[in-house]
Order: structure tokens, then C-alpha cells, then sequence
């Protein structure tokens, strides 16, 4: 083939009407993610988008939001026990990957204020 990938730009997530301020307060507020301004066309969509290491994470307003409970983003995390134990001093609750099905990567799940299920993990 002509063509080659070179890895994934952003994530999108759907959300409900109105998400934006408690998308703030956990993906800057909890998680420490930067906000990014969204190009000045899109504004008026709603959504906020948020920078995550080298990647984005955009949040999409859906009318008829449905959250995803099972297709999911997996973000890669250096220490993923002080993310962990951080999250559950908030009050967040955590789903332990329990499958272990590489001994070489630890997991852990948990979901956004809106039902996304989120999955992060570090690799050992």
C-alpha cells in the first residue's frame, strides 16, 4: 500500500446538552487534563476538548446521548497506582482488571460523569 498510519489524533466521547462545566471538573479537575480552545466554527456545537499526553480527547454533545459502556478509550499512565488512589480519595469508584491478561500491563476502569466507560492502564 501507498498509505501508512501514523497513530490516533484525538478520541471523541458523546455527552449529554449541557455537559460542559462537569466535563471540566473531571477531565481537568480530577484527571489534571489541559483544556484546549476549540476552533471558533465548532464553538457553537458545545463540547470542550482537553489535551491527554500527546492526544486529545474531544467532548462531543449528542441530543439523543446514550452512553458507551462497553467501546471504550484506554489511556496509557505512568504510576497507575497514584492515578488509582488518587481517583478513590475523590470518590470515584474503580472496576480492578481482574483478567490480568498481560502480566506485563495493569489496568484499572472507570467512567466519566456521563456513563463512558474509561479504561487506563501501565505498562510494567
Amino acid at each position: 500500500m501507498s498509505f501508512t498510519f501514523a497513530g490516533i489524533d484525538h478520541v471523541q466521547l458523546a455527552a449529554p446538552e449541557g455537559c460542559e462545566a462537569e466535563a471540566r471538573v473531571f477531565f481537568t479537575g480530577l484527571l489534571g487534563w489541559q483544556v484546549l480552545p476549540k476552533p471558533e466554527p465548532l464553538q457553537a456545537r458545545g463540547g470542550v476538548w482537553f489535551q491527554c499526553g500527546s492526544h486529545q480527547v474531544h467532548i462531543g454533545v449528542q441530543k439523543d446521548f446514550t452512553p458507551a459502556t462497553k467501546a471504550h478509550p484506554a489511556f496509557q499512565v505512568n504510576n497507575i497506582e497514584a492515578l488509582r488512589e488518587h481517583v478513590l480519595q475523590q470518590g470515584v469508584q474503580v472496576i480492578d482488571d481482574n483478567a490480568r491478561l498481560d502480566e506485563n500491563i495493569k489496568r484499572f476502569y472507570m467512567t466519566d460523569p456521563f456513563g463512558n466507560r474509561l479504561e487506563f492502564l501501565e505498562l510494567l
